[in-house]
């Protein structure tokens, strides 16, 4: 799937409304194969992005876990972590 879009449920603070669009064009980018759609397709690019987000939020809000929430800012450093390893010059 694209790299580009991030897990986004169980994290404290919560994901933004902001986070979850980004990650609904990331998902409409990649299966409709356009990085931005002709005027022609810009509307059904743009309901598809929202119906995406609202699927998205829904999908968030209802889910349940007994995991403790994670903290973004560790997450970020793991990730980082990961990436100089897979990236580091051999």
């Amino acid at each position: 799937m694209c790299r580009n879009i991030r897990t986004l449920f169980n994290f404290e603070p919560p994901a933004t409304d902001e986070e979850i669009h980004d990650a609904a064009i990331q998902f409409v980018r990649k299966l409709s194969g356009f990085t931005r759609p002709s005027r022609a397709n810009q509307e059904a690019f743009d309901v598809a992005v929202a119906e995406v987000a609202g699927s998205a939020r829904r999908l968030i809000d209802t889910l349940v876990t007994n995991s403790p929430p994670r903290d973004r800012e560790e997450e970020a450093v793991k990730a980082k972590e990961r990436s100089a390893r897979r990236f580091a010059t051999r």
